[in-house]
């Protein structure tokens, strides 16, 4: 090969990176991001958006670290029964009286009060949550919640709640 297409070959191999970069760059760096960033003194919280398109973020829930999906779909806190069992709410022992519409039906919830919610030095008491009684991989972070916030932005793939 002549020098010139060694050189010719050099540039479209630069050109194929750097575009596979600017293509793909938010997917090659989002495993090695933290999973939420928060300034408590701003009243700020930012998720990344995870390999499969959620935000979760992670609260200590009456002394214990719960991880939730954010869901704008979510009316309320709905939590798990382990995610429950592990804050101390004892599911067995709760009245499930109210009923909640979900993608899988129909489900019974029991209404609850989390003494605190603490999201890395930015804290809330007294929030009111619901146990779901029907199986439910993880805990659902609502409306109710996030309407705490006075703006929530999402660029590209991160989600920012502005107190």
């Amino acid at each position: 090969m002549t020098p010139l297409g060694q050189e010719m070959l050099r540039w479209v191999m630069v050109i194929a990176i750097a575009l596979g970069v600017y293509s793909f760059g938010d997917r090659l760096i989002s495993p090695f991001r933290n999973t939420q960033s928060v300034d408590a003194s701003l009243g700020v919280i930012e998720l990344p958006r995870e390999a499969n398109g959620h935000y979760y973020l992670t609260a200590q829930i009456n002394g214990v670290q719960i991880r939730f999906v954010v869901d704008t779909g979510a009316t309320g806190i709905v939590l798990s029964q382990s995610d429950a069992t592990r804050a101390g709410l004892s599911p067995d022992q709760l009245a499930y009286i109210h009923t909640a519409n979900t993608a899988n039906g129909t489900v019974r919830i029991a209404p609850v009060v989390l003494e605190t919610f603490d999201v890395d030095g930015l804290q809330d008491q007294n929030l009111r949550a619901y146990v779901n009684e029907g199986e439910l991989e993880g805990s659902l972070l609502g409306m109710s919640y996030l309407r705490r916030y006075e703006k929530i932005i999402i660029t590209r793939d991160i989600l920012r709640l502005e107190r």
